[in-house]
Formats: C-alpha cells, structure tokens, sequence
C-alpha cells in the first residue's frame, strides 16, 4: 500500500523499493512457513495455535495485496508518463 501512495505522488524509484522490500519480506515469511510444513510432513507433530493460524491467514492476505500494489503501481506509471 505505501508503494502505491508513493508512485500516486509521482515517487517511482521509491515506490519500486517499497515493492523489492516487501518481496524480501515475503520470501522470509514463506521460507519459514515451507519449514513448519516440511517439520510435519516428516512426521514432527505440533500443537497448531489459533495465532498460527492467524498469522496464515495475514500472510496469504498480504501476499495478494502486494500482487495487486505491483499491478497499480505499474498502471499509474503509465498514466504518469502520458
């Protein structure tokens, strides 16, 4: 979401950044998750909490969000440009 305030005020270089951190962000968070997930299908058992779950639910939502900021702030380049 602040890439795409900065690219509405104009910001690219910024606003691409913004895009490259949350992708560093995003590949921490998943390398974690594919972790847990590779722990239990080798047999390691967890007690799953609602906050596990919950933070899933965040991940998954922020990963789309940043998905669609990419394609905004792409679009409004273009229109910055004409």
């Amino acid at each position: 979401m602040e890439a795409i305030a900065l690219q509405k005020q104009g910001k690219s270089s910024d606003a691409q950044d913004k895009l490259k951190e949350a992708e560093h962000e995003f590949v921490a968070a998943h390398k974690i998750q594919t972790s847990l997930i590779q722990q239990e299908v080798n047999g390691e058992k967890f007690e799953i909490p609602m906050l596990l779950i919950h933070a899933q639910d965040h991940l998954m939502t922020s990963m789309t969000t940043k998905d669609l900021a990419i394609e905004i702030v792409e679009l409004h380049e273009k229109t910055q440009r004409n």
